[in-house]
């Protein structure tokens, strides 16, 4: 009769510390989301953005793009937030983005996905037990079709200085 193990239980680890970021390294984030009319609706009154090209459909017919966009705020929340499990979980704090670039429109009913490349690592000059990890990242539809880039800093600890450890 084979050996009767007691069960184990394995808890989830989600994100990286510092030591496992490795430049030139792309995390492709997944799952994807389809975005819907109700998710942008939802967003737009959330934030109080009123624009017209988001809710209009009358409206948005007599644009160049002949139907409403989604709020590029959203999109941007939407990005981000897929990069989370792999590049910020474990992070301190996130210390900021820059050159955001929306670069194509989305519309209800795509369905978006992201990736990200580590641009830099290194250790904090002012907190021993962290650092700073530099990604640049992708938000792209399914059909390939990048719509926004954006940098990001990441303080994130080393291993065995996390807020879990």
């Amino acid at each position: 009769m084979p050996d009767v193990q007691e069960p184990r239980t394995i808890v989830a680890d989600l994100g990286r510390y510092l030591e496992d970021f490795t430049v030139g390294d792309v995390y492709e984030h997944r799952p994807g989301r389809t975005i819907t009319e109700a998710d942008n609706i939802q967003f737009s009154l959330l934030t109080m953005n009123r624009h017209p090209m988001h809710c209009d459909h009358a409206f948005a017919e007599k644009s160049e793009f002949g139907k409403p966009l989604v709020n590029s705020g959203l999109t941007l929340a939407m990005v981000l937030g897929m990069t989370v499990d792999d590049v910020s979980y474990k992070s301190v704090a996130n210390l900021g983005w820059k050159e955001i670039k929306l670069v194509a429109p989305v519309f209800p009913g795509d369905t978006i996905y992201a990736r990200s490349k580590v641009l830099d690592v290194r250790e904090s000059k002012k907190r021993p037990t962290q650092g700073i990890v530099t990604t640049y990242t992708e938000g792209y539809k399914a059909d390939g079709t990048v719509f926004v880039t954006f940098e990001r800093a990441s303080l994130v600890p080393k291993r065995g200085h996390g807020v879990g450890d």
